[in-house]
């Protein structure tokens, strides 16, 4: 059988099992080939579908956030390029040498400003609590040093270099059916150390929380922001912009509201009344008794 394989060679023909052989590898390479081109082209529209998916999850993110953020009592002051400046050369003047140049603070004069923000700034500066006049473990309120306009220039150079919380704007104090909610949150957060009616308490190592006779709305609601001095910070997510809002309404109408029985003594409640009944009346009493028995001898 061999040498028939041999005579078919030498006579210029190939075997059949070659051709076919040979055929069949063609086949299969362009049976294999033709598959492939599709898979190129359904990874690749994988690919884009995925990235396409991403991005709108990202843009639908970035969206909400903006949406909530938006819901803030804090927003943006505002202010332009001019303003700024104004308040830089304010700063220069009247708040470099305790917090620096660069509002990183000097030790033992003044405390760092970055991060404090413009809240921060508007609460201290437009109660004359800053600038101060010397160092204390408590700032007493005192007739601003200046006006509203620059108190808000101030705070927006001082935002500007170290960012925080931004002063509150828009409405800021509930309307009147939240004040039962109002009465509520005060007396749990704020009662312990402002007083029952907000007339202020002191506290340990020569601290004194203050009262809230003189506070205006922008004032409470940057206090509550920044926290100044003991009082700790509440946030958006500890307090939210309407319970805020609502614990304002309650104190200024708390501020508002007349006694009708005549002085309160601080309404502090029956036990602050019944001293003044024994010690002022009866004692009063007692005076008179021995004066008319004085008289008739």
């Amino acid at each position: 059988m061999n040498d028939d394989i041999d005579d078919e060679l030498e006579l210029g023909f190939e075997p059949a099992v070659s051709a076919t052989g040979a055929g069949a590898r063609d086949a299969g390479k362009e049976s294999a080939r033709s598959p492939k081109r599709p898979r190129r082209r359904g990874g690749l529209r994988r690919r884009v579908g995925a990235t396409a998916i991403l991005l709108t999850a990202l843009a639908s993110m970035g969206g909400a956030y903006a949406a909530f953020a938006g819901t803030s009592g804090a927003s943006s002051t505002g202010m332009s390029k001019q303003d700024i400046e104004a308040g830089r050369q304010l700063y220069q003047v009247s708040c470099i040498t305790c917090h620096g140049a660069n509002l990183e603070g000097i030790k033992g004069q003044g405390p760092t400003l970055i991060g404090a923000g413009a809240a921060a700034v508007y609460f201290q500066v437009s109660t004359g609590r800053m600038p101060a006049a010397g160092q204390g473990a408590y700032e007493a309120r005192k007739p601003a040093k200046f006006n509203e306009k620059q108190t808000e220039q101030l705070a927006a150079y001082i935002q500007s270099i170290g960012g925080g919380p931004m002063i509150p704007t828009g409405v800021l104090r509930g309307k009147a059916d939240t004040l039962g909610d109002g009465g509520s949150l005060f007396r749990i957060n704020c009662a312990s150390c402002h007083g029952t009616t907000g007339r202020g308490a002191p506290l340990s190592a020569g601290k004194i929380a203050p009262g809230l006779s003189d506070a205006t709305d922008k004032q409470i609601y940057a206090a509550m922001l920044t926290g100044p001095e003991s009082m700790p910070v509440f946030s958006d997510n500890t307090i939210t912009p309407e319970q805020k809002r609502a614990i304002i309404a309650y104190i200024q109408t708390l501020k508002a509201s007349k006694d009708p029985g005549g002085h309160g003594i601080g309404r502090i409640g029956p036990v602050s009344e019944a001293i003044v009944i024994w010690v002022g009346g009866v004692g009063a009493l007692m005076i008179m008794i021995l004066w008319i028995g004085a008289k008739n001898r």
